[in-house]
C-alpha cells in the first residue's frame, strides 16, 4: 500500500515547509504573457521545417521536369528558341502549382505539431487552467498527476505519494520518489530518491503534486542534450508503399517504351533528335508522378480536415484505417456521458434518500455519510465524483458541526489496482485520536470493514439497486486511531461502514444518433466500463445499445479461456466491472476475430490496449500523457459523436483518393496513347512536350485539390466497413479506369482519323485532337467526383477549386488558340466554330456512357429499396 506523511492545513500554513498551497495564486495572465514574449515558447529544437526554397529544389529534382529539362536542351540544339522559352514558363508554373500544393500540407502538419503539443495544467489567477505545455512560463504553478508528462523542469512545492520515471535522462529504469521543497536546496540534475525536483519530459508513474516552474525549453535538463520531442511526423504508410511500388513499375515500363521508341524514330525516320524528342513526350505522358503528391496532399490535408472536428490524429497512418473499423470499443464515463457528476441518492443504516435540490435539506440521518465522502476527498477536488460530494455539501452541510475547514490532513492512503479504495487520515483540534476516512468501490470498502457474507451479500443487492438506476456507487467507511506509527495499510485501521452514495452522470445528447449512424455503417459498438452491470445496462438503454441483456463482467472475464472470450464477444456488446489491463485482453480477442479496432481510453494502465489497437483513442480533457502518446487519434472533446465524425471523414477521406486516382489513371491513358499509336502508324506526332505540360496543368491541381475538397457521398455511412486488406488499386477500380481511358483515347483516335482523311492539314488535326482531349479532360474531371451522383447532381455541391481549375484550362485553351504568337508554338492552327462543336462533341461523349451508367445503377438501388 502506498502512504506518504504530510501535513496540510485547511485554515493555516502546513507545518513541515513555508507553503500554503491553498492559498497560492500563481502568475497572472499577463504576467505568463509578458514572460512568454521575453523568455520564448516551451519547446525543444525540433527537425527544421522546409522553406520555399528548399521545397522548389526537391521539386526540380523530379523525374518530369528532368524530362522538360532535356525537350528544352533539344529544342535550342534545333534552334527553336521560342517552344523552349515556352517549356521553362511551363516549369515555373508547375512549380507555383506544386509549391502551393506542398505549402498546403506543410501548413497542415504545423497545425497537427502545434495541437499535438502536450498539455499543462497550471495555477493563474486562482484558478485552474489546462494550456498547451508550449504556453508554459517560468514561475507557473504546475499540477501534477499521475500519468502525465512534466512539462518544465520545477521544485515541488506539494508531495502525494508522487514518484516520477526519469529514465529518459538517467538511463534508470526504476521510478524515484518525490518530496517537497525545503524552500532552501538548489536545483540538481535528475537522479535519486527523495529530490524536490521534477524535470520536463519525465513521467509521473504515482501521485500527485504542485510544482514551480524554474526552466522551460531549451533551458531544461532535456533541452540542454537538445532531445526533440512531441512531433507529428510524416510516415510512410501502406497507401504510400503501395504507391511507390506503382510508380517505380510504370516508370520503369514507360522509360523502356521511350527508349524503344527512340530507336524506331531514328531507323525509321532518321531523325535522331526528333526521335529523343518523341521518346521525352512519350515519357512524360506515361511517369504517373502525379500519385505521389496527391497521397501526401490527402493524407496531411485530411490529418487537418479531422482535427476540425475536435479530433487530433497523432499518426497521418490513422487516416487509412478510420474508414475500416469495424468495432468500436469506448469508455462510458466522460466518452458516452458527460463526466459531469452529481449525487443522486445516499443510503446509511437501511434507509435511502433521493437527493433533489428543490426538495430541501439532507435529512440528519445521511449527513455523517456524506461528511466523510467529502474527508475521503481532495481538499481541492479535480475528481467530478469528489467535486460533486464537495458542492452537496457546501449545499447541504453548511452551519452544521460536519464540515471541517480547521482539521488538518496528516496522513493518505491511494488507491490502488488491488484496492480501489483511498483513505485520509485527519488530525482535529483539540484531540488525542485521529479520524479516519475511506471511500472507494463497495467492494473494496466491504474488505476494509470485514464484512461477513451475510454483510457482503446484503450490499451487493443494495448496490445493484442503486446501479439499475444508472447510478455510479461508491461506499464510505471511518475509523479512529491513536498513536503516530502510522499502519503500512489501509486494513489495519478498524473501519466502519457508514453507508453508500450514488451519482448520476447523464447522457451525452449527441450519443443516441450516433449510434445510430454506426450501426447504419456496419460499425458494431462495444461499452466498456469498470461500472456495475446495472449502471451500465441503465446507460445503455438510455443510448440505444442493444443488447443489454448479454454481458460479461470483468470476474467472467478473468475465468474464460481465449478460446471462449473470442466466441462469447461476438454477440456481446456490454462489459462491466472490467479493470484498465483486462481491455488488452477484450482487443486482443476482437482482432483475432478478424476485427479492425478502435479503443478509447485515458489512464495509464490503459495504454498498453491503446497501443494494441488498430485505432487508439485517447481523451484530451481528462486523458494522461501515458494515454495520448499510445494512442493514434485523441479527442480534444471527450465525446463520442467526435470518433464517429472521424470514422465518417476517414471514410470520405479514402473515397476522395480512389476518385483521384482513377482519375489520374484514366487520363494518361488517351495522353500515352495519342503519344504512341502515330509513331507506330507513321501518322503525323500529334503531341510534344508543350502539349504534355499544358495537360499536366490541368491534372496537377484537379487531382489533389478538386478531389480532396469532394463532399462525401451520400451513401458514405451505408456501406459496411472498408475491407483493409483491399488495395487502393482494386481489379474494379483499375478496371473502371482503363475503361474511362480507353474510350475517351478511341474517340479521340477518331477524330484524328478522320481529320486527316478527310484532308485537314497536320496542324488543323492537332488543333482539333487536342481541344477534344482538354474538353474529355475535364468532363473526366467532373464525372470522377461521384460514381453515384449525375454531373448536375454533383453541380449542387459547391467547390470552388473545380470552377478555378475549369475556368483557368478554358481561358488557356482560348489564349493557346487565338494568339498567333502560342499558337505557333503549340503547332497549331486556327480552330473554326465547326472544329469547336467536334471537339465539345466528342469530348463530352467520352463520358456520356459512365453518367448513363450511373443512373441505371440509381434506379436499380431505388427499386430494390
Amino acid at each position: 500500500m502506498c502512504k506518504r506523511s504530510f501535513v496540510y492545513d485547511n485554515a493555516m500554513p502546513a507545518q513541515d515547509h513555508p507553503f500554503d498551497i491553498k492559498a497560492l495564486h500563481g502568475l497572472s495572465e499577463t504576467e505568463a504573457a509578458d514572460r512568454l514574449r521575453a523568455e520564448g515558447t516551451n519547446e525543444l529544437p525540433s527537425a527544421k521545417r522546409r522553406g520555399i526554397a528548399v521545397i522548389a529544389i526537391e521539386i526540380v529534382r523530379q523525374p518530369i521536369f528532368l524530362l522538360l529539362a532535356a525537350a528544352g536542351s533539344i529544342y535550342l540544339m534545333l534552334g527553336d528558341r521560342g517552344e523552349a522559352l515556352m517549356l521553362l514558363g511551363f516549369v515555373f508554373v508547375v512549380i507555383g502549382i506544386t509549391l502551393y500544393q506542398e505549402r498546403k500540407t506543410e501548413r497542415a502538419l504545423e497545425a497537427l505539431r502545434d495541437l499535438s503539443s502536450p498539455r499543462a495544467l497550471v495555477i493563474r489567477d486562482g484558478q485552474r487552467r489546462r494550456i498547451a505545455g508550449r504556453e508554459v512560463v517560468r514561475d507557473d504553478l504546475l499540477v501534477l498527476s499521475e500519468g502525465d508528462r512534466v512539462p518544465a523542469d520545477a521544485v515541488v512545492l506539494s508531495a502525494n505519494d508522487l514518484s516520477a520515471d526519469e529514465s529518459l535522462l538517467t538511463g534508470e529504469s526504476v521510478p524515484v520518489r518525490k518530496t517537497a521543497w525545503d524552500g532552501v536546496m538548489e536545483m540538481l540534475r535528475p537522479g535519486g530518491d527523495d529530490l524536490p525536483f521534477v524535470y520536463s519530459g519525465t513521467l509521473l508513474v504515482q501521485g500527485q503534486g504542485i510544482a514551480r516552474a524554474r526552466a522551460t525549453g531549451v533551458r531544461t535538463e532535456i533541452g540542454k542534450i537538445g532531445i526533440a520531442l512531441e512531433k507529428v511526423e510524416a510516415e510512410e504508410t501502406p497507401l504510400q508503399k503501395e504507391t511507390g511500388r506503382l510508380v517505380r513499375n510504370l516508370a520503369f515500363a514507360s522509360l523502356s517504351l521511350c527508349g524503344l521508341v527512340v530507336i524506331l524514330y531514328g531507323l525509321t525516320r532518321g531523325n535522331w533528335l526528333n526521335g529523343f524528342l518523341a521518346g521525352i513526350t512519350l515519357a512524360m505522358a506515361l511517369l504517373p508522378e502525379e500519385f505521389p503528391v496527391v497521397l501526401a496532399v490527402f493524407l496531411a490535408i485530411g490529418a487537418w480536415r479531422i482535427a476540425q472536428h475536435r479530433v487530433l490524429t497523432r499518426r497521418v497512418t490513422t487516416v487509412e484505417t478510420l474508414g475500416a473499423a469495424t468495432v468500436l470499443c469506448v469508455d462510458k464515463t466522460g466518452t458516452v456521458t458527460q463526466n459531469r457528476m452529481t449525487v443522486r441518492q445516499i443510503f446509511s443504516k437501511g434507509e435511502f434518500c433521493e437527493v433533489v435540490e428543490s426538495r430541501g435539506p439532507l435529512p440528519e440521518a445521511f449527513h455523517e455519510v456524506l461528511e466523510f465522502g467529502i474527508l475521503a476527498s481532495e481538499v481541492d477536488p479535480f475528481d467530478p465524483m469528489e467535486k460533486a460530494f464537495r458542492e452537496l455539501g457546501d449545499r447541504s452541510l453548511a452551519r452544521t458541526e460536519h464540515l471541517h475547514p480547521d482539521w488538518i490532513l496528516v496522513q493518505e492512503y491511494s488507491l490502488t489496482s488491488k484496492l480501489p479504495a483511498k483513505a485520509h487520515v485527519w488530525k482535529p483540534p483539540g484531540r488525542d485520536a485521529y479520524i479516519v476516512a475511506a471511500k472507494g468501490s463497495p467492494e473494496a470498502v466491504a474488505d476494509l470493514c470485514h464484512f461477513d457474507p451475510a454483510a457482503r451479500e446484503d450490499l451487493v443487492r443494495r448496490v445493484g439497486s442503486m446501479a439499475d438506476d444508472g447510478l455510479r456507487v461508491l461506499g464510505v467507511a471511518r475509523a479512529d486511531f491513536i498513536g503516530t506509527a502510522w499502519p503500512e495499510q489501509q486494513h489495519d485501521f478498524e473501519f466502519v461502514f457508514l453507508g453508500l452514495i450514488g451519482l448520476a452522470d447523464p447522457v451525452r445528447p449527441s450519443v443516441p444518433e450516433a449510434l445510430r449512424e454506426c450501426n447504419t455503417a456496419g460499425i458494431r459498438v462495444v461499452m466498456i466500463t469498470g461500472d456495475y452491470p446495472g449502471t451500465a445496462r441503465a446507460v445503455a438503454r438510455q443510448i440505444g445499445l442493444e443488447p443489454v441483456e448479454a454481458m460479461i463482467t470483468g470476474d467472467e472475464l478473468e475465468r474464460m479461456e481465449d478460446s471462449e472470450l473470442r466466441e462469447r464477444i461476438k454477440t456481446v456488446s456490454l462489459f462491466a466491472r472490467i479493470l484498465p489491463e483486462q481491455k488488452l485482453r477484450l482487443v486482443e480477442a476482437f482482432k483475432a476475430n478478424g476485427e479492425v479496432v478502435a479503443m478509447t481510453g485515458d489512464g495509464v494502465n490503459d495504454a498498453p490496449a491503446l497501443k494494441s489497437a488498430h485505432i487508439g483513442i485517447a481523451m484530451g480533457g481528462r486523458g494522461t500523457d501515458v494515454a495520448r502518446e499510445a494512442s493514434a487519434l485523441v479527442l480534444l472533446e471527450d465525446d463520442f459523436a467526435s470518433i464517429v465524425q472521424a470514422v465518417k471523414l476517414g471514410r470520405r477521406i479514402f473515397d476522395n483518393l480512389q476518385k483521384a486516382m482513377a482519375y489520374i489513371l484514366a487520363i494518361h491513358v488517351p495522353i500515352a496513347g495519342m503519344s504512341l499509336i502515330p509513331l507506330m502508324t507513321g501518322w503525323p506526332l500529334v503531341f510534344y512536350p508543350v502539349h504534355i505540360m499544358f495537360l499536366e496543368l490541368i491534372i496537377d491541381p484537379a487531382c489533389s485539390i478538386v478531389f480532396e475538397a469532394t463532399p462525401e457521398e451520400a451513401d458514405l455511412m451505408i456501406r459496411p466497413p472498408r475491407d483493409p486488406t483491399r488495395p487502393l488499386f482494386g481489379g474494379r477500380i483499375v478496371g473502371l479506369s482503363l475503361l474511362q481511358g480507353i474510350i475517351v483515347l478511341l474517340i479521340t483516335l477518331a477524330v484524328y482519323g478522320v481529320a486527316l482523311y478527310r484532308g485537314q492539314g497536320e496542324s488543323d488535326a492537332r488543333a482539333l485532337v487536342f481541344t477534344t482531349l482538354v474538353i474529355a479532360n475535364l468532363g473526366l474531371i467532373f464525372t470522377n467526383r461521384s460514381w453515384s451522383r449525375t454531373i448536375p447532381e454533383t453541380l449542387r455541391s459547391p467547390n470552388p477549386a473545380l470552377w478555378w481549375v475549369v475556368g483557368g484550362a478554358l481561358v488557356f485553351l482560348g489564349l493557346v488558340f487565338y494568339i498567333p504568337f502560342l499558337r505557333n508554338l503549340f503547332h497549331f492552327a486556327p480552330l473554326r466554330p465547326m472544329d469547336v462543336a467536334i471537339g465539345l462533341a466528342a469530348g463530352t461523349s467520352g463520358i456520356l456512357w459512365f453518367e448513363v451508367l450511373k443512373l441505371f445503377n440509381g434506379r436499380r438501388k431505388r427499386s430494390k429499396g
